[in-house]
């Protein structure tokens, strides 16, 4: 019996069949998790979305001022011919994405069409201010900014969750397809040529132009704190003698990674050990406290990351 038992355990087969079964339940659980997250963030596109609709529906539109993108173009047919900008949006998008699923393929488009339906949906369903009622604001700079904070936002929010609005999006990715240019620069390119295209309707000539690009400075502001707000990470060296005490206190109260650096102050000629952090910005202060509990005379230097990927920071993601 006991020969038997241990026959069966070194059996190969047996024992691929037991791998096979532990990695079917692994596999069905990356794949959950996968699906998972998938929700999660096609959920958070709308979300952004939604506010991006608002903020042209409740500021920019009942003040007639023109942003970037295909939004930017369908604002500025509503203002000439009153046609619904869910019409030319939906429209403008169906044309370009036809052209990205055969240059840039569906992986890119997927989302894209996601996005576009959805955008044109809000859009179509949202009721539309009129200047000073339903939200309040008379003034035409005040609805500029906050028009632009929150479509900005709203914009952040979808590229965090890995999605798109389509429009000018799928203009910079085909041309990035096939030309040295960069994402930014033709996004940038197109925007100001729409809104700068304005003057030729004679919408408050270059008033309307200086809104409509004060928008767009300011909705790449917001794009910008809403991406980088929530990944903004520091990186400390520290240099003290009493290295092996706040070492061990940044590991257990902030609970961060430290690495023990070998130097020589060229001055002194001495060894030194340097302690190197990278942590979020807002756990700067609980490293500044411990390191002038256990050592005031110690020397730091804190710097900006601009992104960190990695175990405990950010996930490096392929769109």
């Amino acid at each position: 019996m006991e020969q038997k038992n241990t026959n069966i355990k070194n059996n190969p087969t047996f024992g691929k069949a037991a791998n096979h079964s532990f990695g079917a339940g692994g596999t069905l659980r990356a794949k959950s998790k996968r699906t998972w997250i998938s929700i999660r963030e096609y959920f958070f596109i709308a979300v952004g979305l939604l506010l991006y609709s608002a903020a042209w529906k409740a500021f920019l539109l009942p003040h007639q001022i023109t942003g970037g993108g295909v939004t930017g173009i369908g604002a500025i047919l509503y203002y000439a011919t009153n046609i619904p900008i869910s019409a030319t949006f939906f429209a403008i998008n169906f044309v370009l994405l036809a052209i990205a699923v055969r240059s840039v393929g569906w992986a890119f488009s997927l989302r894209t069409i996601y996005g576009v339906g959805v955008l044109t949906l809000f859009f179509a369903i949202l009721p539309q201010s009129v200047v000073g009622t339903f939200v309040g604001v008379e003034d035409n700079f005040m609805a500029c900014v906050i028009g632009g904070l929150l479509s900005g936002t709203g914009i952040g929010i979808v590229f965090l969750s890995n999605g798109s609005s389509g429009g000018t999006d799928i203009i910079a990715k085909v041309v990035n397809k096939y030309r040295n240019v960069t994402l930014g620069r033709v996004l940038l390119y197109c925007d100001v040529l729409i809104i700068c295209s304005t003057y030729f309707f004679d919408f408050g000539s270059i008033e309307k132009i200086v809104y409509g690009l004060t928008t767009m400075a300011i909705t790449t502001v917001a794009v910008d704190m809403v991406i980088n707000g929530v990944r903004q990470s520091v990186q400390f060296f520290i240099f003290s003698k009493e290295y092996e005490l706040i070492a061990t206190q940044i590991n257990t109260e902030v609970n961060r990674g430290v690495t023990i650096l070998d130097g020589m102050g060229w001055y002194s000629k001495e060894p030194v050990k340097v302690i190197t952090v990278i942590a979020r910005k807002n756990e700067s202060i609980k490293i500044f406290r411990i390191v002038k509990e256990i050592d005031p005379n110690a020397f730091i230097s804190q710097s900006s990351a601009i992104g960190v990927y990695g175990e405990g920071f950010d996930v490096i993601k392929g769109k």
